[in-house]
């Protein structure tokens, strides 16, 4: 019998292969023998500069960044939900208000799956044969609901509990134990479990429960639920397309906003609450192509790092659920593109011409800001960056006596404050708009003018800073950061063993080891090529990682994997720069390493595809071949 604890093998053998890159890379990053490069660095020591040539794109990169987009939007669409679910609800409006379902023939009622709407409380749901006398449907024992619908299932197919006891049924009477709520659709099943057709009710005077029996699915799944944190943002997104109060108020609203967008083009339904989501996490790989052929100009290493997110299993599998850290993410990377257009500029320039970048930096930090408060950790890296421009200007100035400098520096003081403050605090307040509609306010009636809205605003903003602050909760699969450092607590987004046949269904978010592993020691490579060749484009990306990492280090309340997202950007920018090095230094079998060490990615994205996707799956190959960690990878 193989033992789970056998797959130690596999994380051995890739930490080992990941060491044995990084001396490579160490190798050829010192002077290369029989030259007299070693007096020439000694001589002529590198000085610190963020002025580099920031290369175009050119015809060979169209056909890279095709196919790359083309493939990962393939993958991330791929069974990403239902397209189907039921649309028409009825509502329950007043207290103890009662449905009553007549069958033509009693019935052996084996159990009931139903679909939840908005609105949460329970059910009292009761059987009988003559419509006269009751039987009570009690999953344990008194004074609890057969049908419940808390705020953590809604929009869900889930079973009612059903007493194995009863006697055949004609009449069901279910009971709402306060209103407002909502259902959409009911499936009745024998206790042979054949599903009981519309054709055998007889008398129900809410035809919205099963106008859509054709949605039914044959087992609720992720195809059809909602999961994890879906269950607020998916359903606010909702909320905000109906004008009415939003129940997550603990992140700024634009995330949702976004997420509802989906929801309009395709209905309320998993691919739809899903779609912007995982669309945006296919946008960002274009943009980040173009990021790092700007930094490093070779379409290779263009092409491999943006290889190595495209199939990074976080951002496969965060894009695909409707949360707001994808949006965080991609607008952290156009600040930071931006930023990095900025800073690298000619110091000579003239300043209406540097302005562009600096304006769009600010202008996607101010919308990502609107999404999740994770963006103004960005925003100290953007600082810092920022003022190393500033002062490397004064130095430029003063070193080359440049006429006007106190004129160039107030006029770049003041852009900086329009685009990093005035636009951002505008995206901001515009966003809470559906928030003000749901209060009773309207654009048209002047809201925007209106102190209650802006009242409205802080409340939010008081609440939220509260609500982070002083969270004091548990999660079975929470982190702190070095675990996400190691990759060594995967959050288990789902997971289904019922089946049979031995396999099962589930998914987890982590990182791909390659990336992540491989990503932490470039970042500690980045480190040595500052320190050791002043080097600015390393600079560049260790103080975007570290912005994002370091406040993770004093946060208190529960955290998770997927709040590491944001710096795997940085590690994918640090490892393209050992990728680069090893592509202008090494001699000979420099291809060999490139595109041995992104192929190797892309293979383990394959092994762990799976358990990134919740396609079934044999129990065996997860548990001996892809739980590297014991137990605590938890697949």
């Amino acid at each position: 019998m193989i033992t789970p604890y056998l797959t130690i093998v596999f994380p051995v053998i890739t930490v080992f292969c990941l060491l044995l890159f990084f001396r490579y890379y160490l190798q050829i990053s010192r002077p290369l023998s029989g030259t007299t490069e070693w007096i020439t660095r000694i001589i002529d020591k590198p000085k610190f500069n963020l002025t580099f040539k920031r290369h175009r794109m050119d015809r060979r990169d169209i056909l890279p960044i095709i196919i790359i987009t083309l493939v990962c939007s393939v993958l991330g669409f791929f069974k990403l939900g239902d397209t189907q679910a039921p649309q028409s609800f009825f509502r329950f409006t007043s207290d103890e208000d009662s449905i009553i379902i007549a069958l033509a023939e009693p019935e052996d009622i084996g159990s009931i799956m139903y679909y939840t709407g908005l609105w949460t409380g329970s059910y009292k749901l009761e059987f009988s044969g003559d419509g006269v006398n009751w039987q009570d449907q009690y999953p344990t024992g008194e004074n609890e609901s057969a049908m419940n619908q808390p705020h953590s299932d809604l929009f869900k197919w889930l079973y009612a509990t059903i007493n194995p006891d009863n006697e055949p049924t004609k009449y069901i009477r279910i009971t709402a134990s306060n209103t407002p709520m909502e259902l959409g659709e009911i499936a009745l099943y024998t206790k042979s479990g054949t599903l009981i057709s519309t054709d055998q009710i007889t008398s129900l005077n809410t035809p919205e429960l099963f106008d859509e029996h054709n949605l039914v699915p044959k087992a609720p799944s992720y195809m059809t639920n909602m999961y994890f944190d879906e269950i607020y943002h998916g359903r606010t997104a909702y909320e905000n397309l109906h004008n009415i109060t939003a129940y997550e108020t603990t992140h700024p609203p634009l995330g949702k906003l976004i997420i509802a967008v989906g929801i309009s083009i395709f209905g309320m339904v998993p691919f739809g609450w899903r779609f912007m989501g995982t669309l945006f996490g296919v946008i960002m790989l274009p943009i980040l192509y173009v990021f790092l052929k700007n930094m490093f100009g070779k379409t290779a290493i263009a092409s491999c790092g943006t290889i190595l997110f495209g199939f990074d299993f976080m951002r496969f599998v965060q894009t695909r659920i409707a949360t707001i850290d994808t949006y965080g993410v991609i607008f952290i990377l156009l600040s930071y593109f931006f930023m990095y257009r900025y800073i690298t500029q000619d110091p000579e320039r003239p300043f209406r011409k540097t302005i562009p970048p600096l304006a769009l930096s600010g202008l996607f930090f101010g919308i990502g800001c609107a999404c999740k408060w994770i963006v103004i950790y960005a925003g100290a890296g953007l600082f810092i960056l920022y003022m190393i421009r500033l002062v490397l200007n004064y130095k430029y100035y003063k070193k080359n006596e440049l006429p006007d400098y106190t004129g160039f520096l107030l006029s770049t003081l003041l852009s900086t404050f329009a685009f990093f403050i005035v636009v951002p605090a505008v995206i901001y307040c515009l966003s809470y708009i559906p928030n003000g509609r749901a209060a009773g306010m309207e654009i048209s009636s002047g809201m925007l003018w209106n102190p209650r809205y802006y009242q409205l605003i802080w409340d939010n903003q008081k609440f939220m800073f509260h609500y982070h602050s002083t969270l004091v909760a548990t999660h079975a699969y929470s982190s702190v950061w070095w675990q996400w450092i190691l990759d060594a607590r995967p959050i288990l987004y789902y997971r289904d063993t019922s089946m049979g046949g031995g396999l099962k269904s589930s998914f987890a978010a982590f990182g791909n080891p390659i990336v992540w592993w491989g990503g932490f020691m470039a970042i500690l490579a980045m480190v040595y090529s500052f320190i050791k060749n002043r080097d600015g484009k390393a600079l560049f990306i260790l103080i975007g990682y570290l912005a994002q990492l370091i406040p993770w280090l004093v946060i208190s309340r529960v955290v998770f994997i997927y709040h590491y997202f944001p710096c795997v950007l940085f590690m994918v920018l640090a490892l393209s720069h050992v990728l680069n090095t090893i592509w202008e230094r090494a001699q000979g079998q420099y291809k060999l390493a490139v595109y041995g060490f992104t192929g190797s990615a892309v293979g383990l994205f394959a092994a762990f595809y799976p358990v990134l996707t919740g396609i079934p799956v044999a129990e065996f190959y997860t548990t001996h071949f892809l739980r590297w960690i014991p137990p605590s990878w938890p697949f």
